[in-house]
């Protein structure tokens, strides 16, 4: 999990340079025939990257994104209607789930236009879909998605970019690797120190960084058996903010934009009640909360992706920490094959 996380700004680098023509021309082709809405259709670390990418499309291209119920397909066995002027974009690592499998040919069958994000180019959903856009993350021997999870992420801003031909996006994005590469120098060790007892903890962000935070609980859970839950900032004080007191672990998320000072404000109260709180994104450790590093100059949209190679090599110190191997959990497989 280690290695594979470090490679992470290499597969990045080449999967830009090597789907550029690919997505120019989708962009084209959407910008001629605009869809009326997007749906998304993907698992797990997967699902977590298509909220990052509902984000960037929702801003940026002022198109409502939603997350479609593969099971209502392969449980329910109900057909999509007319999806005629829909895009569907499906992200998968290995492209061999089932579920997501019967979804995009569903939605096939209901007329979308399908691209499918994903690392095995001759999988299945590659078969599927109408257009394929790949990782080029190469072989990932740990369960535990790393380096794929990033190029999804990074994959998904690409599209944005292409489609809307956003010039600050599109330098974003050239910067990206650079980004990566120097997040994963950062000492996030706070983290693992402070969550090596846990039992119970929280990961909190906004907008674009919700899907990360959701990215980072499941890592939590399956490297380091850690019974860990992400909320948006906007959201955990309707309910999951009365058990934020004594010691409670919370991992904060701030980005460089609007909704960072709020952010950064909630963890303030929270480590008030009492509450042992790391944020990445504050500059110096204050008001009893831990500065987590992050590298400088980061795009605010882009931001969430260059906070996961920090998170990546902490995470993996905290899982071997707590007597675990972070490349075998126990219980689960690298490819999930749901029905």
């Amino acid at each position: 999990m280690a290695v594979e996380a470090t490679e992470a700004p290499d597969v990045v680098r080449r999967m830009l340079a090597s789907n550029h023509a690919d997505l120019a021309r989708l962009g084209e082709s959407l910008r001629r025939h605009p869809p009326s809405l997007v749906l998304t259709v993907a698992r797990g670390s997967s699902d977590h990257a298509t909220l990052f990418g509902k984000y960037l499309i929702e801003q940026n291209l002022r198109l409502p994104v939603s997350s479609m119920a593969p099971s209502v397909v392969s449980v329910a066995g109900a057909p999509m209607r007319d999806l005629r002027t829909a895009l569907v974009i499906a992200v998968s690592q290995s492209g061999r789930s089932p579920d997501i499998i019967a979804t995009v040919k569903a939605a096939v069958d209901a007329g979308a236009q399908v691209v499918a994000i994903v690392n095995d180019a001759a999988s299945p959903l590659a078969e599927a879909a109408s257009l394929v856009i790949p990782l080029h993350a190469g072989p990932e021997k740990s369960v535990a998605a790393t380096k794929s999870c990033i190029a999804s992420l990074a994959a998904l801003a690409d599209l944005v970019r292409h489609w809307s031909q956003d010039a600050e996006l599109e330098t974003a994005l050239s910067h990206l690797p650079d980004r990566l590469a120097a997040a994963a120098r950062l000492d996030w060790s706070p983290m693992a120190r402070a969550f090596e007892k846990a039992q119970n903890l929280f990961v909190v962000s906004r907008g674009a960084g919700f899907g990360v935070a959701q990215e980072m609980a499941l890592k939590l859970k399956e490297t380091c058996a850690l019974h860990a839950e992400a909320f948006s900032a906007a959201e955990v004080e309707h309910g999951p903010a009365a058990i934020v007191r004594d010691g409670l672990p919370v991992l904060m998320l701030a980005p460089p934009d609007q909704a960072g000072p709020e952010v950064i404000a909630l963890a303030k109260r929270f480590a008030a009640r009492g509450a042992s709180v790391l944020c990445a994104g504050l500059e110096t450790s204050e008001g009893g909360v831990t500065a987590l590093p992050v590298p400088a100059g980061l795009d605010g949209s882009l931001a969430p992706i260059a906070w996961l190679p920090s998170f990546y090599a902490a995470v993996v110190n905290l899982s071997l920490a707590r007597g675990l191997d972070p490349d075998r959990p126990p219980y689960l497989n690298k490819v999930t094959k749901t029905v």
